[in-house]
């Protein structure tokens, strides 16, 4: 796209036409012919590829290229009729044609911040991520405060940045007291799935591996009904560059894990390690399920140790087997992204990977879900009520195999009001902001109470936040936006934002530093820890928080009883908390 479109990544699924392995960043993406769609067919565990391949031609498709890691065919074919006769045909399992499967919607705090205005109306639930607010109008809410930071970093001698003294996440997993022991081993990698790295960022620029980055998400200038989506391709091949973001939502996430520690702006958890950009979303903020898929295998492929993700597949809020609300293509559909899925995170976590993913900020208890009332989510307008089974229905990724679900939690270490939570799928919980913190106290609704980090300057721009000579505005000061500058002049700038997105890229520091630590060599002149020590690491030396009671109210935030959180489970392990707040300190002190 030629301008930025906002600040929130929004998440949908369909394919894209790049290798699944690369010698070079991507092909040059050809044209599709008139009326024809994209389409991801899974073959059956144990079906031959030859054996799909005549299936889709049978079924009247074109095969695009495979992906063998999980038995996949991406594919273009007619608009109607393909997906069931495709499906019918040995050795198939499903197919789902090109479509959203996630959304990280506008601030309900700020309703309209963050959400692509091309992308329909906002959600009347919020999805996934809650994260940028809009300006006050006539009756709104009182007018947001800047105040002191009330956490700052007890061990200045750990080369914490300037900016790190406002962000109370670092206090609270004691990022800067685990620097002292171990700030992470270049060795180590952390793949961010998400709308792309900034990698000109100051910030970032020593910290992403350009060469093993890649981009999964070719540009999409419009969507299936004409509409605006990504805008004009800048390249040729429609793929933009992997040291590019034209979102925000992945620089900010991969600030929070591994921005340098070189005595500018802000420092992430992990500064050590290297960050590997593993793109799957559009300009716009859109993923498609097929870039996802790749960039797991991918990144699993190139030796990543880590990988984090921040987002939900959709465009199903919750992916279902047989929902009784849906049709029955629908229903082939949500089973292909299942399986799909489930085979991508099983051939992560078996070639080593760390997978953490974000619950999700749409206040639900996915142990109890209610009434789905956004899905589809794309096209636009399509919603329908679905009564949500818990036994048959999934949130993806985070509800996917091995995966460490993370919830949110705002400078007191209450779970943020807009935090997912339930007993099956959390795992433990990270600050992740939470905007109406500090109730009664001069903090509440401060900029502070959210999270600090890298975000591009041409996205802040777009906004108004940034002025066109890199001065920031009377509009971005008031939403905490800053500017950080070395001595060349080289300036970078950083956002707050809040979400369980946010929360997730703290957890994934962690992992980071844990397989830091305590990796060995692996055969090949390799480096790393298997996942599901990484992952009893983390686990057992998160910081125990209890529940407050039988539930969570947030009345006096002023927010009605569909935000009431059950809390359920002791002090060690609960629906709100799981094992507790990540502790980085606790975690690369353990014995390994």
């Amino acid at each position: 796209m030629t301008e930025p479109r906002g600040r929130a990544l929004v998440v949908v699924a369909a394919t894209a036409l790049t290798a699944v392995v690369f010698a070079a960043p991507a092909a040059v993406a050809q044209p599709e012919p008139a009326g024809a769609e994209e389409y991801t067919v899974l073959l059956r565990e144990g079906a031959g590829e030859a054996a799909g391949r005549d299936a889709v031609r049978a079924a009247g498709g074109t095969v695009v290229r495979s992906n063998p890691a999980v038995g996949a065919l991406v594919v273009t074919a007619p608009a109607e009729g393909f997906a069931e006769a495709v499906g019918t045909r040995p050795g198939v399992l499903g197919a789902t044609r090109a479509r959203s499967i996630g959304a990280v919607a506008a601030d309900p705090e700020r309703p309209g911040r963050g959400r692509p205005a091309q992308a329909g109306p906002p959600p009347q639930r919020d999805t996934v991520e809650q994260e940028y607010r809009t300006r006050q109008g006539p009756g709104g809410l009182p007018p947001l405060q800047s105040v002191e930071p009330r956490l700052r970093p007890t061990d200045p001698g750990a080369r914490l940045d300037p900016l790190d003294a406002s962000r109370y996440g670092m206090a609270m997993v004691r990022a800067g007291a685990a620097r002292a022991v171990e700030d992470g081993d270049r060795r180590v990698l952390v793949g961010v799935i998400d709308s792309g790295i900034d990698a000109s960022h100051p910030d970032l620029a020593g910290q992403v591996d350009l060469g093993l980055s890649r981009n999964f998400a070719r540009d999409i200038p419009t969507d299936p009904t004409g509409a605006p989506s990504d805008g004009p391709c800048e390249v040729a091949s429609c793929l933009d560059p992997v040291d590019r973001d034209d979102n925000g939502h992945g620089t900010h996430v991969a600030g929070i894990v591994a921005a340098a520690a070189n005595g500018i702006g802000s420092s992430g958890v992990a500064p050590g390690v290297r960050l590997v950009n593993l793109r799957g979303g559009q300009d716009s903020g859109l993923l498609f399920l097929q870039p996802v898929v790749d960039a797991l295998t991918y990144g699993a492929d190139a030796g990543v140790d880590v990988v984090n993700m921040s987002f939900a597949v959709d465009p199903w809020l919750f992916n279902c087997r047989a929902n009784p609300a849906d049709s029955p293509q629908a229903q082939a559909e949500q089973r292909t992204t299942i399986e799909a899925m489930q085979r991508a995170l099983r051939y992560a976590h078996g070639k080593g990977v760390t997978l953490v993913g974000s619950l999700g900020n749409n206040h639900e208890d996915l142990g109890n879900p209610r009434t789905d009332v956004l899905s589809p989510s794309y096209p636009a307008n399509s919603a329908y009520p679905r009564p949500i089974d818990n036994r048959s229905c999934l949130d993806l990724p985070v509800e996917g195999p091995h995966v460490i679900g993370v919830s949110a939690v705002g400078p007191s270490g209450t779970k943020s009001d807009y935090s997912n939570h339930g007993t099956e799928q959390i795992s433990l919980a990270a600050p992740g902001g939470w905007l109406r913190d500090g109730f009664g106290t001069p903090s509440y609704q401060a900029n502070e109470n959210q999270i600090l980090s890298t975000f591009p300057r041409a996205v802040l721009q777009a906004v108004g936040d940034v002025a066109a000579d890199g001065t920031v505005t009377a509009q971005g000061a008031g939403f905490g936006v800053q500017r950080a500058c070395d001595a060349s002049g080289n300036c970078g700038y950083y956002a707050y934002l809040q979400g369980t997105s946010m929360a997730a890229p703290h957890v994934s520091g962690v992992a980071a530093l844990v397989v830091s630590r305590f990796g060995k060599p692996t055969r090949g002149g390799g480096f790393g820890m298997n996942p599901a020590a990484v992952e009893r690491t983390v686990l057992a030396t998160a910081a125990d928080k209890a529940c407050p009671g039988p539930v969570q109210s947030y009345a006096r935030e002023g927010r009605d009883a569909e935000y009431d959180a059950p809390c359920t489970g002791t002090a060690r392990f609960n629906s709100l908390y799981g094992d507790g707040i990540v502790d980085a300190y606790a975690a690369v002190t353990a014995r390994g």
